[in-house]
């Protein structure tokens, strides 16, 4: 018999009843969350992510359309039921108090044992299981107001993790981390949805980190359906425009970035492909006339040195920056 779909919603209508008023936040909605896989969420401020959140936890009914976890409507799980199947960790950070990183994992096993209950064999072990998945053993003992805002997530996806829905949903969950913290974050949970095999669903603004760890992304534009696949598929598709708000960005296929549109000439520049691009970045952030002005540019390593010809004069130097300030001076005394 086939496993059913972890998470599958099928031409949902989402928004708010307020009485006899109905206000419709997104719609044609329609998506399946596979196991074993980490898929990302992206969208707009505004366009019913929260909302679409909601609805699957259980807390909003779908104004239509179904809702399935594990091939059941939502609305038909009791709260306890839920508990069992969908594991979430939201942005708000806890206030536990002295209560020791070890304490707060081992709170994920309450759907399973009551407020009241005792940890059970099993119990040990999953939260065992969830603190080595996470490698939070060494912050086991450490009160949770010592841990740091990383630290502190990988404790809460541990206590996700001991739960041990199915599902394990996350929103927003590298939002207050640095650089190397969202990396890890990330990675960490495709890790935990290709080993645990679970169906890992993350709402996320960082495009970037989303197109490197997630198997498939779900994009909701505005006022159009959402969009599902893979997310190589999408941006040789051109689907990430749809994210954007208006004509003048778009997302650049070579860098992986967003950037803005130039209907000028592109810049004339040679050397080696790891340098050009950061040499046209620094410049395009540089307000300089650089698509309306005749320029050529040679860039050579080991070591960097860059020769460019800005209107017929001839700037050498050893930097980006020195080359901007060459450029600037060559255009005032342009007058």
């Amino acid at each position: 018999m086939k496993t059913p779909t972890p998470l599958v919603g099928k031409n949902l209508s989402l928004g708010y009843r307020n009485r006899k008023e109905i206000h419709e936040v997104a719609n044609a909605i329609s998506f399946e969350i596979q196991a074993g896989e980490l898929t990302c969420l992206l969208g707009p401020n505004g366009v019913g992510k929260s909302t679409l959140l909601r609805t699957i936890m259980g807390t909003l009914p779908p104004l239509s359309g179904e809702m399935r976890i594990c091939g059941k409507e939502v609305d038909a799980y009791s709260k306890e039921e839920l508990s069992k199947k969908l594991s979430v960790v939201l942005t708000d950070r806890l206030q536990v108090g002295n209560l020791k990183a070890g304490d707060l994992i081992a709170l994920g096993r309450i759907p399973h044992t009551g407020w009241m209950g005792r940890l059970g064999e099993k119990d040990l072990s999953k939260i065992n299981e969830a603190i080595k998945a996470t490698k939070t053993g060494y912050l086991r003992d450490f009160p949770t107001y010592e841990l740091s805002d990383g630290q502190l997530q990988k404790v809460m996806i541990a206590r996700a993790l001991a739960q041990d829905g199915e599902i394990l949903l996350l929103d927003e969950p590298t939002a207050h981390l640095d650089l190397v913290n969202r990396h890890e974050i990330m990675f960490l949970l495709r890790q935990i949805a290709q080993q645990e095999k679970k169906a890992v669903l993350v709402v996320t603004h960082d495009l970037e980190i989303a197109l490197e760890s997630a198997d498939k992304l779900l994009l909701m534009p505005c006022g159009h359906p959402i969009i599902s696949g893979l997310p190589e598929d999408l941006v040789i598709q051109g689907k990430l425009d749809t994210l954007l708000p208006n004509e003048r960005l778009y997302f650049d296929q070579k860098s992986g970035k967003i950037k803005p549109k130039i209907s000028s000439q592109p810049l004339n520049i040679s050397g080696p492909s790891d340098l050009v691009p950061w040499v046209v970045a620094a410049l395009e952030k540089s307000s300089l006339p650089i698509h309306t002005t005749p320029i050529k540019i040679d860039i050579e390593s080991n070591p960097f040195h860059l020769v460019a010809l800005v209107k017929g004069q001839k700037i050498a130097c050893d930097s980006i920056e020195k080359l901007i300030i060459g450029f600037r001076q060559v255009m005032m005394s342009e007058g």
